[in-house]
């Protein structure tokens, strides 16, 4: 609205000077104008900003499921539903030499290896948390206790933990009853 008066009153003092009302109308749509492009400006930020988090969630989540995929494939393969495998270093082992060249470090044996114990700690799928990233598998599968690492997976997706709050000595955060 302040923009039309604003072009109205310019309009009708095309072959004069611009009178103070004038002027007071076009800073007013200006303003106006400034604002509303400082909403825009905010906003766009926001959506891309929202999209980028959500990408990389989305990444990280399918890699995390790439591993639980790769480790219950290496436990089907050497396990055949036994508990204990016969061949199963030799097999990983195996697999991490032909994947590594071809796709890098995190088809090691080691990550292989964790992706197997991931599968063992997590055997259902849907039991997965797309908060959590691998890092934060690696770590919370390292521990000992199922209670303890329901606890670290809860307090993890519930306050946000990074991994280095995950690394610190879990012990210091874990209520014991002592």
């Amino acid at each position: 609205m302040a923009m039309k008066k604003s072009r109205n009153s310019l309009n009708a003092n095309r072959g004069g000077s611009l009178r103070s009302k004038d002027l007071t109308t076009n800073a007013v749509a200006v303003n106006v104008s400034d604002s509303a492009e400082n909403r825009l400006l905010a906003d766009a930020r926001i959506i891309i900003d929202t999209a980028r988090a959500n990408a990389v969630r989305s990444v990280d989540f399918n890699r995390v499921m790439m591993y639980w995929h790769l480790g219950k494939r290496i436990f089907d393969e050497e396990q055949h539903g036994k508990d204990r495998a016969e061949y199963g270093t030799y097999l990983v082992r195996n697999l991490a030499a032909s994947l590594e060249p071809e796709y890098g470090s995190g088809f090691s044996y080691r990550q292989l290896a964790f992706s197997r114990q991931f599968y063992r700690a997590y055997p259902i799928v849907n039991a997965l948390r797309s908060q959590l990233n691998w890092t934060q598998y690696r770590l919370l599968i390292q521990i000992e206790y199922l209670q303890e690492l329901e606890y670290y997976e809860l307090e993890s997706v519930n306050h946000c933990w990074t991994m280095r709050v995950l690394r610190c000595p879990h012990r210091q955060f874990y209520p014991t009853s002592k």
